[in-house]
């Protein structure tokens, strides 16, 4: 009798922690201002969020991470609309606010075109953060249900018309 061995399956992890560590080398402005530190993207990200915002780390990660999961999504989709509620949104306008790392983001992921925020002024209620934690879901994510779901009808107001913006 013969028994042959399958290779296992292979299956894609998508890791936001590793995927934002892996823009350090893509960083080419105030260098010494993100890397002074000695921490990781990662571990600085985390950082300013608790500088500038009351919660633990553990809810700092959680933003964090569903923030990259957002971005990346939206940069590997950019037919799809997306959105995210307040909180994730925090995350978002972190990565934003840190112009260097954004632009290493947008170098890295987005073939180095400029990824554009310009919100609408009114939130939008029709539930599109619940329909972005599914799909980011079915792209291998594993969103944080509760982040998604808190907000779920209280979305952000991205334009969908511009297609280099979020």
């Amino acid at each position: 009798m013969t028994v042959t061995l399958e290779p296992p399956i292979r299956t894609l992890t998508r890791d936001p922690k590793g995927l934002l560590n892996a823009v350090a080398p893509h960083i080419t402005e105030l260098t010494v201002n993100v890397f002074d530190s000695g921490l990781s993207l990662w571990d600085r990200e985390v950082s300013l969020l608790l500088r500038d915002h009351t919660m633990v780390r553990d809810m700092a990660e959680r933003i964090l991470g569903n923030a990259v999961m957002y971005v990346m999504g939206s940069i590997e989709n950019p037919d799809v609309h997306l959105g995210v509620g307040k909180l994730v949104d925090i995350g978002v306008h972190q990565l934003i606010l840190d112009t260097p790392v954004w632009w290493g983001i947008c170098r890295l992921y987005n073939g180095g075109r400029f990824k554009h925020h310009a919100p609408f002024i009114e939130r939008r209620r029709d539930g599109l953060c619940l329909h972005t934690g599914d799909f980011l879901r079915s792209q291998g994510w594993a969103i944080d249900e509760e982040l998604w779901a808190i907000d779920g009808t209280d979305c952000s107001p991205c334009d969908d018309k511009v297609p280099d913006s979020h």
